[in-house]
Order: C-alpha cells, then sequence, then structure tokens
C-alpha cells in the first residue's frame, strides 16, 4: 500500500498524461482546383466565420490554418490573415470587404468582384473561407483514491468547414469539412487546447487539398 501510495503521489505530482487519440471525420468536394494550382496562384486566408459564442476564436483559426498551411506546403504562397487586413485596407477595400463577409453570413456567397479587388491587393488567386462551426471541452473522471479523482479523461470537440475561392471567376474551387473529437488521460488540470485541436485540424483537412 505504501509503494502503491508513493506511485501515485509521483503521478499526480508529475501531471502525467497519456499520448492523445484522434477520433477524425473528413468529407470533401474536389470540384475543380487540380494538382499544382494552388502552388502556381497563392492563397489568402479572409475573415472566418464562427458560431455566436465563438466570435473571438476567428483569428486563432485562421492563424493556426496558416501556419500549418505554410509549413506543409512550402511551395504555396500563403498570405495570412493579418496580411489580408493590411492590403484590404491599404487598398481602400473596407466598406466592400465588410459587405462581403456580412453577405457571407446571410447568403453564403462571396462577390465575385470583392474576391477579385482582395485577390489583387494581396495577389493570391485563391481566398480561404474558413467556418468554426463546433467547439467543445469538457472532461470525464476516471481513477480516484479515497474520494479524490486523481486522473480524468480530457475531450476537445471541434467541427471546421473550409472553402477555396476562385478569385478569378467567383466560383468555389474546392470545400471540405472535419468533426475531430481529441481524447488524453491525464492527472493535470490542463484543458485541452483550441490550439492543438486546430493544428490537427488543419493538418488533416488541408492534405486533402490539391
Amino acid at each position: 500500500m505504501r509503494r502503491l501510495a508513493l506511485l501515485l503521489l509521483a503521478a499526480i505530482l508529475a501531471g502525467c498524461s497519456t499520448p492523445p487519440t484522434y477520433y477524425s471525420t473528413v468529407n470533401t468536394q474536389p470540384l475543380r482546383l487540380a494538382a499544382g494550382e494552388l502552388e502556381a496562384g497563392g492563397i489568402a486566408f479572409i475573415t472566418p466565420s464562427s458560431v455566436t459564442g465563438q466570435e473571438q476564436e476567428k483569428h486563432s483559426v485562421a492563424l493556426a490554418y496558416a501556419d500549418v498551411l505554410k509549413r506543409d506546403r512550402p511551395n504555396v504562397k500563403v498570405v495570412t490573415l493579418p496580411e489580408t487586413l493590411g492590403a484590404v485596407n491599404k487598398a481602400g477595400l473596407v466598406q466592400p470587404y465588410r459587405r462581403m463577409y456580412e453577405d457571407y453570413r446571410e447568403t453564403a456567397l462571396l462577390p465575385a468582384d470583392v474576391l477579385r479587388g482582395v485577390s489583387a491587393a494581396t495577389g493570391a488567386r485563391y481566398l480561404a473561407q474558413l467556418q468554426l462551426q463546433y467547439y467543445k471541452q469538457d472532461s470525464k473522471g476516471r481513477f480516484g483514491v479515497l474520494g479524490l479523482r486523481i486522473s480524468e479523461t480530457l475531450y476537445g470537440d471541434l467541427r471546421i468547414f473550409l472553402q477555396v475561392w476562385d478569385a478569378r471567376d467567383g466560383s468555389i474551387a474546392w470545400e471540405g469539412t472535419q468533426e475531430l473529437r481529441m481524447a488524453m488521460d491525464s492527472t493535470s488540470n490542463l484543458p485541452v487546447t483550441l490550439r492543438e485541436l486546430l493544428e490537427r485540424s488543419a493538418k488533416d483537412l488541408l492534405s486533402k487539398v490539391p
């Protein structure tokens, strides 16, 4: 019993956790984007949309996806969201950009004339529109001693939708969606972070883009 107690104490102090397990479902619509076209045209991230209550996470979504794309596809010109916003502002496109974003939430359309303006400002033919459709953190107790919860399973759930628009003609060149769950057993109180989920989601979903 003394040895078991020491082992439990050491585990608690160390904040042990098991490697995360991922459960991922990806569905894609290739549409008309061909291999090599992303490298030839480049891609710029525009402001993501999100479900009510998660608006503050929009920039984190775009940042994580841009970072993973730059790392995994070094031959693709990637314009990050801050770079896109700066270019839009310099080009005097703030009001058209705002209206485009507001209209998208109502119609799921991005006007071709505004797309061409953003494309010209950023130098990227393709524009990435992300939607954060669901995000949740949770935990469940698994192991306890003398009424104290020692280990718990941490969960993180995420649903992301990505569209790649071709600014040349205003069409959707590619789209895909992913539902992702990450779970791990841990003795620490640290939650599954959104950044961890986004990086795994970006790696899975962007690997399907031609």
